[in-house]
C-alpha cells in the first residue's frame, strides 16, 4: 500500500539526464524509473520517434533509455532527439520536423515527461507540491527567459500541481546541507550538459528556522555539450568539409561554418534531417572542391548516426577523466575516424571554455560579497564535475581540502524535493 502522506516532487529536467525525487518531511528518496535492463534513478533526456500506423497520428515515441533502445533497433527508421532542453530559451527554435509533423518545444517536453511519468510506476503523480530545477542562465545565444518559462509551464502542466522553479544549484545545496551538521558558507558548482551554474549559500546548523540562505548566483551556457563540441570540431568535422572551399561562379570561397556548428550541437544535429537543410548541403556538395567530404556529412545526417557519434564522443571524454590518453573511434556512413586523444590536447581545446567558467565563478563571489577564502566548502555536482580540468579549476582557487562531491547526477532532484517540504516554497523560486 502506498504512503498517503502528502509529498513533494523534485524534478531535475536536465540537458543530458533527468532525475525525480519525492520528499515527505525531512526525508527525500529518488524515484526508481523503469529501463530496459531494470530500474534506474537516472533517465536520459532523449526522445525517439518512428512511424507506426497502429498509433494515433501515425508517429510513435519513446523517451529515456527506451528511446535509445528503439533507436539502436532501427536507426534509419527513427528520429532520435537529445539535449533538446538547450533550445528552451531560443526564439530561433520554433519547431522540430519529425517525419511529416512539426513539434514545438513544449510538445517535445510533454512527450518526454509523459513517458518518464509512465516509467515511474505512478510515483511521479499526486504530489502536493512540485519543484522543478532551472539553470541560472539558459543555454544559447541571447537566451529568452520569459520564453523558456512559458515553454516550461506548458511542459510541466501534466504534473497536475502548481510548479515552483528553483535554481538547480540551490537544489544541490539543499541536498548537501542534509549531509553536514556545522554551519558553512558553500559554493555549489553544478556542471550539466548545457550550462554551468553556481550558487553561494550560507548553510545553518540543523534545526535553524531557515537552513539555507542564498547569497548569490551566476551561470554560463557552457558545459558538457560544449566540451563534446570541441572533440567533434577537432576530430570529425575536418573530414566532413570544415576548412574546405567551394566554387561560386569564377571564385573559390571558404565553406561557411553554419552547418558545421549545427552538426556538432547535439540539440540540432537530428533536426538537420529536413528537406531544406539537405537540399542546401547537396548544393554545397555539388560545388565543393572536396565533394566527398560534404557527402559524408549528408550520409551521417540521413542515416541518423547522431547518437552513435554522441556515444563515441562521450566514451572518449569519460576515458580521459581517468587516463592521460584515450582512443576515439567512430564508424558509419563510409566514414571511419580513429584517433589517439591526449588529455593535454583535450584540455587545450576547452581552454577558452574554462576561462568563461572561471569568470562566472568570480561573478558569483563578487555578487555575494565574499572572498574565496571565506568559502568553507565547494560542492561539485553534475556529470562534467568529474572531469580533471574542472576539478583542478577549483583546487587552484580553493584548495583540495575544501572540495566535496557525491550524487553527481542525483543531488539536484534530491534537494528540490526537500525544498518542496518547506513552509514557503515560493521564497526559493527563481
Amino acid at each position: 500500500m502506498s504512503d498517503p502522506t502528502p509529498f513533494s516532487l523534485g524534478l531535475d529536467f536536465g540537458t543530458t539526464n533527468s532525475v525525480a525525487a519525492v520528499a515527505r518531511g525531512d526525508v527525500a528518496d529518488l524515484i526508481a524509473l523503469e529501463s530496459p535492463t531494470g530500474t534506474d534513478a537516472v533517465f536520459r533526456s532523449a526522445l525517439c520517434f518512428w512511424e507506426d500506423e497502429d498509433v494515433r497520428g501515425g508517429i510513435a515515441a519513446e523517451a529515456g533509455p527506451w528511446a535509445i533502445a528503439e533507436y539502436l533497433d532501427f536507426p534509419q527508421g527513427s528520429r532520435f532527439i537529445q539535449s533538446f532542453k538547450s533550445v528552451a530559451a531560443s526564439a530561433a527554435f520554433e519547431t522540430a520536423s519529425v517525419f511529416e509533423r512539426r513539434y514545438r518545444f513544449e510538445e517535445l517536453g510533454a512527450a518526454f515527461l509523459d513517458k518518464m511519468i509512465a516509467r515511474s510506476g505512478g510515483a511521479m503523480r499526486g504530489a502536493a507540491t512540485v519543484v522543478v530545477g532551472r539553470p541560472v542562465e539558459y543555454a544559447g545565444h541571447r537566451p529568452n527567459e520569459a520564453l523558456a518559462r512559458s515553454r516550461y509551464d506548458a511542459m510541466f502542466a501534466a504534473l497536475g500541481a502548481k510548479v515552483h522553479y528553483v535554481y538547480e544549484p540551490l537544489g544541490a545545496a539543499y541536498s548537501y546541507a542534509a549531509r553536514i551538521t556545522a554551519p558553512a558558507t558553500v559554493l555549489v558548482a553544478d556542471f550539466g550538459g548545457g550550462t554551468s551554474d553556481f550558487s553561494i549559500v550560507r548553510i545553518a546548523a540543523p534545526g535553524a528556522a531557515q537552513r539555507c540562505v542564498p547569497l548569490a548566483h551566476a551561470g554560463v551556457g557552457i558545459a558538457g555539450d560544449r566540451f563534446d563540441y570541441r572533440l567533434v570540431d577537432h576530430l570529425v568535422l575536418p573530414l566532413l568539409g570544415k576548412g574546405g572551399s567551394y566554387r561560386s561562379f569564377d571564385k573559390v570561397l571558404d565553406i561557411p561554418g553554419g552547418h558545421f556548428a549545427e552538426f556538432a550541437d547535439w540539440s540540432r544535429l537530428a533536426l538537420m534531417r529536413n528537406r531544406r537543410t539537405l537540399a542546401e548541403l547537396e548544393k554545397l556538395r555539388h560545388n565543393a572542391l572536396d565533394p566527398a567530404a560534404i557527402g559524408r556529412m549528408i550520409a551521417v545526417i540521413e542515416q541518423e548516426l547522431g547518437y552513435t557519434l554522441y556515444d563515441a564522443v562521450g566514451r572518449v571524454k569519460r576515458d580521459l577523466s581517468t587516463a592521460e590518453t584515450a582512443h576515439f573511434h567512430f564508424s558509419g556512413a563510409d566514414l571511419t575516424v580513429e584517433a589517439e586523444v591526449t588529455r593535454a590536447d583535450f584540455e587545450r581545446w576547452i581552454a577558452p571554455d574554462i576561462v568563461r567558467i572561471g569568470a562566472a565563478i568570480d561573478r558569483a563571489l563578487v555578487s555575494a560579497g565574499v572572498e574565496a577564502a571565506a568559502i568553507d566548502r565547494v560542492f561539485l555536482t553534475g556529470g562534467s564535475s568529474l572531469m580533471p580540468r574542472i576539478r583542478r579549476l577549483f583546487v587552484d582557487r580553493f584548495g583540495e581540502q575544501r572540495l566535496a562531491t557525491g550524487g553527481e547526477l542525483t543531488s539536484i532532484a534530491h534537494g528540490l524535493a526537500l525544498i518542496g517540504q518547506q513552509e514557503d516554497v515560493a521564497a526559493w523560486a527563481a
